[in-house]
């Protein structure tokens, strides 16, 4: 095993050089995916109709192509659900991405071509590892495997085509991972794909404890789960008496902060190290590329194309849009992508910050739709979770999920303010004390909310639910959504999500 490891992080290492490459050439790096990606789709249904044999210029992009959400875009992936090709992209296209990024009804279908998966999700997988390797060169990863705590595949929908299939996009790349890949990773594909949440997580238990365990790799939330029924099964004090070799856990979709303490408590070592990657449905976005900075790099040569609309202008129906170069730092905007897939200049939800811009990197700061303006306290996701972050640290307090909402004016309520339901692992020392701290940090992480807070005069103090473990699970489960990359909405700004967690309480 330590001559596989060597052989390893020697040819992953390799990757490194390419990576410095587009970090110094940015905008001719993602000028040559723009053109790359219209050349080879101009004879594609889409490509004609937006006349991309005729572009020459991003200006004309800019110009002839609208931007578009899912339900603009949704005619021509059904097409393609259908069995019809070259629609949206040339190459034939029968796996979909069952995008879970909501908890409501409506399922999202993104196309996933041969090239999204070998030169975007599969290229940010192994860039993942080059990364950490990069940063950790005495790394003994290879010498075990990586568990990971994925999705599932669906049976066909009726609108599919019978050569057609789908899921979540972590188990579209682990069905389709090439053998070497399989061969590093645990469960077995079989107990990794299953659907059914509760006995999936037994059988993995049952197939992990024997392995030599080094990397795990998903969702925070579900990990969690995962690793508490570990130690349950084994009567185990902490995780490294199961898995003592293990010494990175490779996350994303959720931020990491509000969970760290939790993981550090079960992973009691300072050898053990953490580090955040975005991908998504659509796309793999970033990676962390810094030993000690929680920033990504933005990954510019996976074949997407990247746009940006300001905050302020998401609402508009003729926003402004722009490109790489015109982006500006701790600005807020909203992601806009062209991709080796066939989704062309599409809004994915989410909302990134630029740390910086020589080279360019990001926070996720939320989702267009995940946020809570009710009164004008334009509060997003990122507040949310640092606030919580800063208030679980100073109280004592360990949590497992959250989600917030408005408390509109009515006739019994004089005030407006908002409404939190926090699950707990360990709760605070003082609630009260809680309840003030993180209503101060959300005063001190955003003006316009501090604004209103101010003598109570538009908002008063939040209401909290003092949740104890297993509420948002068993939500989850109500609604056939356990596991996976399912997660709940940090923020909304209607009562929808709440009034039904509330049940459970």
């Amino acid at each position: 095993m330590e001559l596989i490891n060597t052989f390893m992080t020697w040819i992953l290492k390799n990757r490194i050089g390419q990576i410095e490459k587009f970090k110094n050439n940015p905008l001719e790096t993602q000028r040559e995916i723009l053109f790359k990606l219209i050349h080879t789709a101009k004879h594609t249904e889409f490509g004609k109709k937006y006349n991309f044999g005729k572009i020459s210029a991003y200006e004309d992009y800019n110009a002839w192509v609208p931007v578009h959400d899912y339900e603009a875009i949704k005619p021509y992936i059904e097409q393609t659900m259908k069995g019809q090709q070259n629609v949206l992209w040339p190459t034939p296209i029968h796996w979909f991405s069952k995008s879970s990024g909501t908890t409501s009804s409506r399922s999202k279908f993104i196309p996933v071509s041969p090239e999204s998966l070998e030169d975007c999700h599969f290229k940010g997988g192994k860039d993942m590892l080059s990364l950490y390797i990069n940063n950790y060169p005495e790394t003994k990863l290879f010498t075990g495997k990586s568990l990971t705590i994925g999705g599932s595949l669906q049976t066909n929908n009726l609108d599919f085509n019978e050569n057609s299939f789908s899921g979540d996009i972590s188990a579209v790349i682990t069905r389709n991972l090439p053998v070497w890949a399989q061969m590093a990773r645990t469960p077995s594909l079989e107990v990794a794909l299953m659907s059914e949440w509760e006995a999936k997580i037994e059988k993995m238990i049952e197939e992990t404890l024997k392995e030599n365990v080094t990397s795990l790799t998903g969702v925070p939330t579900w990990t969690l789960v995962l690793l508490k029924k570990v130690l349950e099964k084994t009567n185990s004090k902490n995780i490294l008496e199961v898995w003592p070799n293990l010494e990175v856990f490779f996350h994303g979709a959720v931020a990491f902060g509000p969970y760290k303490n939790i993981f550090e408590s079960l992973i009691p070592s300072p050898n053990m190290h953490y580090m955040e990657t975005y991908n998504a449905s659509e796309g793999f976005f970033g990676i962390k590329d810094q030993k000690d900075s929680d920033e990504l790099l933005l990954m510019l040569d996976y074949g997407i194309f990247y746009e940006f609309i300001p905050m302020e202008d998401i609402e508009n129906e003729h926003p402004e849009i722009i490109p790489l170069d015109q982006v500006k730092k701790d600005k807020n905007y909203a992601l806009l992508i062209s991709t080796n897939a066939g989704l062309w200049r599409y809004k994915i939800g989410d909302t990134v910050k630029f740390t910086s811009i020589n080279p360019y990197r990001i926070k996720i700061s939320g989702r267009t739709k995940h946020f809570i303006n009710a009164f004008g306290e334009e509060l997003i996701v990122e507040n949310a979770e640092k606030a919580m972050e800063i208030t679980c640290n100073a109280t004592g307090a360990t949590i497992s999920n959250f989600t917030a909402a408005p408390v509109y004016f009515d006739s019994n309520h004089e005030q407006g303010t908002h409404e939190w339901i926090i699950e707990f692992v360990k709760l605070p020392n003082n609630k009260d004390e809680f309840l003030q701290r993180l209503d101060q940090e959300l005063r001190n992480a955003n003006s316009d909310y501090d604004a209103k807070r101010y003598k109570d005069m538009v908002l008063k103090l939040p209401i909290i639910h003092f949740a104890s473990e297993g509420l948002f699970t068993r939500w989850l489960k109500s609604k056939g959504r356990l596991g996976g990359q399912n997660k709940v909405p940090r923020l909304s700004n209607n009562r929808e999500y709440i009034e039904e967690i509330l049940k459970f309480v």
